[in-house]
């Protein structure tokens, strides 16, 4: 310890006095203040700094002892760089400070004109990129990834004509990205991931770096669509995790392409449409293909056999159908396959097993066994799913957990004496295992006449709620005509499922009693997931009831545990899921009827004075809190679909609770269209497109919208009030009853909050998480 303490004193008492000793005007001077200011540290061994170009992997000076080169990468240099160093090192061609813990850079550090390379990544800079940094007009490498940077890419990077490869990944980088980046057409390489950059590419952006191999936007909040980036010798895209649409063909440039470059390329967790390529044979150096969470039409597998290199495959949620093609078990490099939410059919194939780690098969509608020898690899894979597909399985050592997490709603139908059979470690002979299973026939045929005399003698029967599910098609009789429901002859054997009460028995005559034969004088109200009616239910239950339409692709098995997710989910501002029935196409689920009226009746259908402010806030920071816990409580997150007044209903103590959550996936292929369109549905939403939750916001904002004006929700509400708030005369929009009950300012900051809600553009609204906060903050509480 003391030798050590004492060498440091003598390094450092060398090095003082050596600079004190040095010309102030020359490279070695400003070069070794530097090291003197950032606190080298004797780690990284004493050096003779009376020469400092002598300092070898470090140090490159020319024959004038010019610096030239300076490699100070991992040298744990700290603190900020300050002035007369090396920014005045006029010949310095390539600086590498790199993987330090330098917090900030010298003013004269951007007079450097000289300047090749220049690589500050993995330090502690928090700071603007000054504009300035045009003076580096001889810059061909730029790389200031994994700092704190901050603000706007300054627009006088346009002078950088020189670039070939510009890393600021993972910074704080904000706003958009500069057109002028455009004129630095020799880039190689980009890459800007990881920041929080928004908006629009400038126009151009694909056809304005022809020798561009590797572009990476990544984890960003850029929208709008990407026209012409993959050029042909382009070997890595990914542009994952931002809100990029349009058509996914506008990528390429031209009809025609070969994509024999391609190594990498990730478009997932993006808002594109159209079909996934079809023809990506050429794509023989392909090695990680991710199109995952995309808006794509329904389509079958594409066509991947000859992706030879293919290790990486991720088409979750891609709205894949068929089967999964044979040719898939050619890809014998795949170590992760990712195929969950698709609607793909048939059985699973035999896959390459040899390099899999990650295997993920997850809430399709594949049938049938899962290969023996896919069963087998599963101990030595890092992660698999099978669950909520309708598969069985033989393996007698798959623990009961393992089954619960990877492999729900699969069936382990092991056959009888199917595991081996061992004692003290050792298997028992053939001889003795026969004589065993032959006694065991004997006593379970005895013990099976035994059970059909008393089968024939009393006929009886305990059926689980999941066995009367399977009632065969043959039982039912032809439908009669009804308002909203088929009729079924045997009704009597169509269960309801109570989830809550077990022992509460009823069958869907019990329900069709109940209202009437679904008279519409029993309905409650009626919306794009179908009509609800009220009734009572044996026992005195008063229960609303959702009759689903037909059209629905489900199967009964997966309509049911779609029902029991829901039931659940549990929050005090949602309407909980009692019960449901499932009875041939249709699917009824079950609400507890709070005997009160809903938010339409309550604001358009009553005579008496309007309800006071205090109340309206409360039913809309009610509901939003609803909507928030959707969206951000529940894994994946769940779209509500039908946000509107009459879906908010109300209990005793006036708390909303929100209806109808869920049920976007019980009808599978999204609401009715554009035929059932109504003033709470969004502008993206008239062209067939599915619920968002970007689509929910916007009926939230309409609902709000409508608490604070008293006005039914038409097609001119929106635009109407959003006219208003654009003119600054956004007082005019509020009910002036309400105007009576609580603050104007209040109000008005409500009427805000749906102006903000109903954006025209879907990425400009705000969640619903902040939808929430911006209520809480002008919540009216005395």
């Amino acid at each position: 310890m003391g030798l050590s303490l004492w060498g440091s004193l003598l390094f450092f008492s060398f090095f003082f006095k050596h600079l004190t000793s040095l010309d102030p005007n020359t490279d070695a001077f400003y070069l070794s203040h530097f090291f003197s200011a950032l606190r080298l540290s004797n780690s990284s061994q004493a050096h003779n700094f009376s020469s400092p170009c002598s300092w070898s992997g470090v140090v490159v000076c020319d024959s004038r002892d010019n610096v030239l080169h300076i490699s100070a990468s991992g040298l744990d240099l700290s603190g900020s760089i300050p002035d007369n160093t090396i920014g005045k090192m006029s010949k310095l061609q390539t600086l590498d400070l790199s993987g330090n813990k330098i917090t900030s850079l010298p003013s004269d550090l951007w007079s450097l004109s000289l300047l090749q390379s220049l690589n500050l990544s993995s330090n502690r800079i928090s700071e603007l990129l000054p504009s300035n940094i045009g003076n580096f007009i001889s810059l061909q490498t730029l790389d200031l990834s994994f700092n704190s940077f901050s603000g706007e890419i300054p627009a006088a990077i346009s002078s950088l004509v020189r670039l070939t490869t510009l890393k600021l990944h993972n910074n704080g980088f904000q706003f958009g990205v500069p057109p002028g980046l455009l004129h630095c057409g020799s880039l190689v390489s980009i890459d800007l991931s990881s920041n929080r950059l928004s908006g629009s590419l400038p126009a151009g952006f694909g056809s304005a770096f022809p020798h561009l191999n590797s572009l990476n936007l990544s984890r960003n909040l850029f929208q709008g669509s990407l026209i012409g980036v993959l050029h042909e010798n382009v070997e890595t895209i990914d542009l994952s995790e931002n809100r990029f649409d349009g058509h996914i063909l506008q990528l390429i440039p031209g009809h025609k392409h070969n994509w024999s470059s391609l190594i990498h390329l990730d478009l997932s967790d993006n808002r594109l449409v159209g079909h996934i390529f079809h023809d990506l044979s050429s794509a023989h150096k392909l090695g990680h293909l991710n199109l995952a969470c995309n808006r794509f039409k329904a389509q079958e597998f594409p066509q991947i056999g000859k992706l030879s290199a293919l290790h990486y495959l991720n088409l979750s949620r891609t709205n894949l159908t068929n089967i999964i093609p044979r040719e898939i078990s050619q890809l014998s490099h795949l170590k992760v396959l990712d195929l969950s939410f698709n609607n793909l059919t048939g059985h699973v194939p035999m896959l390459s097993l040899e390099n899999i780690e990650i295997l993920d098969l997850s809430l399709n509608k594949l049938d049938g066994e899962i290969p023996r020898p896919v069963l087998e690899k599963l101990p030595m894979m890092q992660r698999f799913n099978f669950s909520f597909n309708n598969l069985t399985f033989c393996n007698p050592n798959v623990s009961q957990e393992t089954i619960q997490r990877s492999f729900i709603n699969s069936t382990n139908n092991c056959p009888f004496a199917a595991k081996p059979i061992v004692i003290n470690g050792k298997k028992v002979s053939k001889k003795k295992t026969g004589l065993k299973i032959g006694l065991g026939l004997a006593i379970s045929m005895a013990f099976l006449l035994v059970g059909l005399l008393l089968a024939l003698r009393g006929r009886r029967k305990s059926r689980t709620w999941a066995t009367k599910l399977a009632i065969n098609n043959s039982e039912l009789n032809s439908p009669e005509q009804s308002d909203s429901i088929t009729y079924v002859k045997q009704a009597t054997q169509i269960p309801v499922v109570m989830i809550d009460k077990p022992l509460m028995k009823m069958t869907l005559a019990d329900l069709k009693a109940a209202t009437f034969n679904f008279d519409r004088g029993t309905m409650l109200w009626e919306g794009k997931s179908g009509p609800t009616y009220g009734a009572v239910l044996p026992g005195g239950f008063r229960a609303a009831l959702k009759v689903i339409p037909t059209g629905t692709t489900l199967t009964d098995m997966e309509a049911s545990i779609a029902f029991e997710r829901l039931a659940r989910i549990n929050h005090p501002n949602l309407l909980p899921l009692c019960g449901y029935c499932i009875a041939t196409e249709q699917r009824i689920a079950i609400y507890e009827d709070l005997d009160m009226a809903n938010l339409q009746s309550l604001l358009h259908n009553k005579a008496d004075d309007s309800a006071p402010w205090r109340l309206r806030h409360k039913i809309a920071l009610g509901t939003a809190r609803a909507l928030a816990f959707l969206h951000h409580g529940c894994i994946p997150p769940m779209v509500h679909g039908e946000v509107k007044a009459a879906a908010i209903w109300l209990n005793s103590s006036q708390e909303p609770r929100l209806a109808d959550f869920g049920l976007v996936k019980l009808l599978e292929e999204g609401f009715p269209g554009s035929g059932e369109l109504d003033g709470y549905t969004p502008p993206e939403q008239e062209r067939n497109a599915s619920p968002t939750l970007e689509s929910d916001v916007y009926s939230f904002g309409v609902v709000l919208l409508e608490l604070v004006s008293g006005k039914r929700p038409d097609e001119e509400l929106v635009n109407w009030v959003r006219g208003l708030v654009r003119q600054g005369q956004g007082l005019r929009a509020i009910d002036p009853k309400m105007l009576e009950t609580g603050s104007e300012e209040q109000i008005a900051e409500a009427v805000k909050i749906g102006y903000l809600c109903t954006a025209d553009l879907p990425w400009k609204r705000p969640t619903m998480q902040q939808a929430v906060g911006l209520l809480k903050d002008i919540s009216p509480n005395s």
